[in-house]
């Protein structure tokens, strides 16, 4: 089941400081259609907890609350039971893993966010420089493909991929369509670190959502902002 129920939005991430302004956000974005969900991260759900800032959330909207621990996934494998319990019982919907410990660990913790009936949306490549080997980064150049096709193997059907390398885009929307998934997209790195919706759109095809943060949560006016973001599509 799709964990958004449309097949492109913008996702605000909720990277804040204060429990007051993340509310401001929500209550500003709630009514607007394109708006997919909410990504919530560790600076909110380790100052207030995972259960107040979704109970906040709920005030204003039924739409999905996504956690990112940023980056979860990546500890032994026995450590997903615990992962997956605070967050079904704090009434999150979906969870983002980057599974950077190897497979045995990326293998445990999608089958045990998925049998505590939590969406899973698996990330491989990120946004910043020096990330991958090529880059001068500690990631080997091969390992977000394997992440992503382990993922895909064990019915998984959303990734993280990073908005600002829409080339990067198609080279994965391509793995994932050969292996004969129909891959949903969520991607960070727009606005703010130079990536644009129009481009990054195109080279994900129908199943894309936007993930921005300061280009809403920054704004003045956040729903004004959300409003100009949405049109881009």
């Amino acid at each position: 089941m799709a964990i958004i129920k449309i097949p492109r939005s913008v996702i605000p991430a909720c990277d804040v400081a204060s429990i007051e302004r993340f509310e401001e956000i929500v209550k500003a974005t709630g009514d607007i259609e394109k708006i997919g969900a909410y990504k919530i991260g560790f600076e909110l759900g380790l100052k207030f907890g995972l259960p107040k800032i979704v109970e906040t959330a709920r005030q204003h909207t039924e739409k999905p609350i996504i956690y990112d621990h940023q980056k979860a996934g990546t500890d032994i494998p026995d450590t997903a039971a615990g992962f997956a319990e605070t967050c079904k019982d704090s009434g999150v919907d979906a969870v983002i893993l980057f599974p950077q410990s190897g497979p045995e660990t990326e293998k445990a913790w999608i089958k045990t966010m998925q049998a505590h009936n939590l969406g899973v949306i698996v990330g491989g490549e990120m946004t910043h420089k020096s990330y991958l080997e090529s880059d001068n980064g500690f990631i080997l150049n091969a390992a977000p493909k394997r992440m992503y096709e382990i993922a895909a193997g064990l019915g998984v059907t959303d990734f993280v991929v990073p908005g600002n390398k829409p080339e990067k885009i198609e080279f994965y929307k391509l793995l994932l369509k050969n292996l004969g998934l129909d891959p949903t997209f969520y991607s960070p790195g727009l606005v703010a670190q130079g990536g644009k919706i129009s481009e990054s759109a195109k080279a994900a095809g129908n199943n894309w959502h936007a993930i921005v943060g300061r280009g809403i949560y920054k704004a003045e006016d956040i729903k004004q902002a959300a409003l100009e973001l949405v049109k881009e599509f």
